[in-house]
């Protein structure tokens, strides 16, 4: 009895825990929030506290919205266009790697004049959902298969949504406390980070193409 006990918690307490907070990480830093948030903040300097909250909302439905379907889809986008998940791991982690440059590199993306919400185009999409994340989302997406890994997954994914949202609701009061230069060293540290990851993700495509 000792032992089913001892294996029922292994499985679904401590296992799940930590591959949550595994993938949150992960999805929080791909979604690279501070580089969004510098973004909004550019987007929303003549906005009001209630209607920058408002826009905070609406990007994060729509960023919600883009990443579920991208995951759900990847399985079976890879499946009609006949391409390995290990050959398109390899291409996302490029993509991501140069992401990673440009976030370290502090470089700034037109955005242009939009006409009406900004909440879809630019900020979720690309700013947002770009074509690393793209990249990453439908890598993730197919390799997910076990039902447990599955909730898991999107629930991490879920809450670094959520969490990225949360930033922007509060992308005010963050710019008056750490200012501009943090955000910028914020956005700084996670190129780093994803740059990391990039080199991962590459590593683990090129051998598993070698090993088959």
């Amino acid at each position: 009895m000792l032992h089913f006990r001892q294996i029922f918690s292994k499985v679904f307490l401590v296992s799940p825990l930590s591959l949550f907070f595994a993938i949150y990480v992960k999805f929080f830093f791909i979604l690279s929030p501070f580089f969004v948030l510098s973004v909004f903040l550019s987007l929303t300097k003549e906005m009001s506290r209630p209607a920058m909250g408002k826009l905070a909302l609406r990007t994060t439905v729509a960023i919600l919205i883009a990443s579920f379907v991208l995951f759900f889809f990847g399985e079976g986008i890879f499946k009609v266009l006949g391409i390995t998940i290990d050959s398109f791991r390899i291409g996302a982690g490029a993509l991501l790697f140069l992401s990673a440059v440009s976030l370290i590199q502090d470089k700034k993306i037109m955005i242009g004049d939009e006409v009406g919400d900004p909440a879809v185009v630019p900020l979720a999409i690309p700013v947002t959902v770009g074509p690393a994340t793209t990249g990453m989302l439908l890598v993730m997406g197919a390799e997910t298969k076990e039902l447990v890994e599955m909730v898991v997954s999107l629930s991490a994914l879920f809450g670094a949504v959520v969490s990225t949202g949360i930033l922007l609701y509060l992308g005010s009061y963050l710019e008056q406390l750490i200012g501009k230069i943090g955000i910028s060293i914020l956005t700084k540290l996670t190129g780093l980070f994803l740059a990391a990851l990039s080199a991962e993700i590459i590593f683990t495509g090129v051998k598993n193409s070698l090993t088959l």
